[in-house]
């Protein structure tokens, strides 16, 4: 995106404004829930309904970012399926079978699911930090599934694999998302991996039985919603304020999301929440600031070494 100057505060609200927009997701998606969509078809909508909202805004004002080598296809195309339609699709049936708070919950394992592919595919170290991590996240689940301390699970096992598997498949993103992150910008990477999304889901979501759904005007406050506000207003303000603030400050600030999620979970969807279950957010989120701490440790050591090396030159 073009440089826009704006102050450190500024930054920092764009983030945490951004993560809002994301946390309010659930609203538009229970709404489309209400209307008779099933989640498959909720995912189509969101994916096909911002990638021609963004294509035109691209093609007119920055079409330096449609721009790819064809050869990388595959790689969106992954990117798209993988890390965004069946992401969405498990974060959205959580959210169907549960709340969204609960779903929410379990889309905050992806770090730790991050740190444990970075140790089978790259070696790296479990340490103390991403241990602590892990086991403030597996806690936080269960309280949030009310395992702890009642013994029991409030939700359907299958509920807990689908929230295991958002949790996995949101991580999967910046994995997969490797290789074309060091030659498109993000924009063109995520405009390019819905796209490809779009084009899984639309021929098995079967929404063209919802045709005459989709004609009436009331329908589309909810899509818009989610379309603009949770999917393109929430990435364009969280990747300028990203270009001003560091990641790990970024990444706690956009814990701002799980906030607002449970507020929408409690105050305007109505949803229970238990004292245990809320004590569990607080587990997930400390063990989201425990991850971000241990790699930005791990970065700056790599930063030393490398300084190290240069005056040894």
């Amino acid at each position: 995106m073009p440089k826009i100057k704006m102050n450190q505060a500024l930054a920092y609200a764009c983030v945490v404004i951004g993560a809002s927009c994301w946390g309010i997701v659930g609203l538009f998606v229970q709404q489309l829930y209400a209307s008779g969509f099933t989640p498959w078809q909720v995912v189509t909508i969101r994916l096909t309904i911002s990638s021609l909202i963004l294509f035109p805004v691209l093609f007119i004002l920055f079409r330096q970012y449609l721009k790819i080598d064809w050869k990388d296809i595959p790689y969106f195309f992954i990117l798209g399926v993988f890390s965004i339609a069946l992401f969405n699709w498990c974060y959205f049936a959580v959210m169907e079978r549960s709340s969204v708070a609960i779903a929410v919950v379990f889309v905050y394992t992806s770090p730790v699911f991050a740190a444990l592919i970075a140790r089978i595919l790259y070696r790296e170290k479990l340490t103390l930090q991403k241990n602590l991590a892990i086991i403030f996240t597996v806690a936080g689940c269960a309280l949030a599934i009310e395992f702890i301390p009642i013994g029991g699970i409030t939700v359907t096992l299958s509920t807990v694999l689908l929230g295991l598997l958002a949790g996995l498949f949101c991580s999967s993103y910046s994995i997969i998302g490797k290789h074309v992150s060091r030659a498109y910008h993000p924009v063109t990477i995520t405009f390019y991996a819905m796209i490809c999304g779009s084009v899984f889901m639309i021929p098995t979501s079967q929404i063209w039985k919802k045709t005459e759904m989709l004609l009436t005007t009331e329908i589309w406050m909810p899509i818009m919603g989610i379309s603009i506000i949770s999917t393109i207003l929430a990435y364009v303000l969280f990747t300028l304020g990203l270009s001003y603030v560091e990641s790990s400050k970024a990444a706690i600030l956009s814990s701002a999301e799980l906030i607002i999620s449970v507020l929408v979970s409690i105050y305007i969807l109505n949803e229970s929440l238990t004292f245990w279950q809320g004590f569990g957010f607080i587990f997930v989120v400390a063990s989201v600031v425990l991850t971000i701490f241990s790699f930005k440790k791990r970065a700056s050591q790599i930063h030393s070494m490398k300084t190290s090396n240069k005056s040894l030159e």
